[in-house]
């Protein structure tokens, strides 16, 4: 006969406390920071970050400027605004490229 012997299985490791103090001592504990505190950590907002490409496009300004040049150009006729306003769109985006 032969006698088996069975390994019982690691208990988990207990989390660490205080140790035991006197009367009147004290010993320096940190603690994990409250719930509330991580939630407000989490909840704070992200820093933006700002997309280059948009900050150099040409502003609204610029493009009606210059779009009002090419219709000044043109004779002050009338009916080629949408074109004018596409030009210097397209002119001014280019360059700031």
């Amino acid at each position: 006969m032969s006698i088996e012997t069975v390994k019982k299985a690691k208990t988990p490791a207990k989390p660490k406390t205080a140790a035991k103090t006197r009367v009147g001592e004290t010993v320096g504990v940190m603690e994990a920071a409250p719930a509330a505190t991580k939630k407000a950590v989490k909840a704070s907002p992200k820093p933006r970050i700002t997309n280059i490409a948009a900050a150099s496009e040409p502003s609204y300004a610029e493009i009606a400027q210059l779009a009002e040049r090419y219709w000044a150009e043109r004779g002050w006729q009338d009916g080629y605004a949408e074109q004018d306003w596409l030009r210097a769109e397209q002119e001014l985006a280019g360059a700031t490229s």
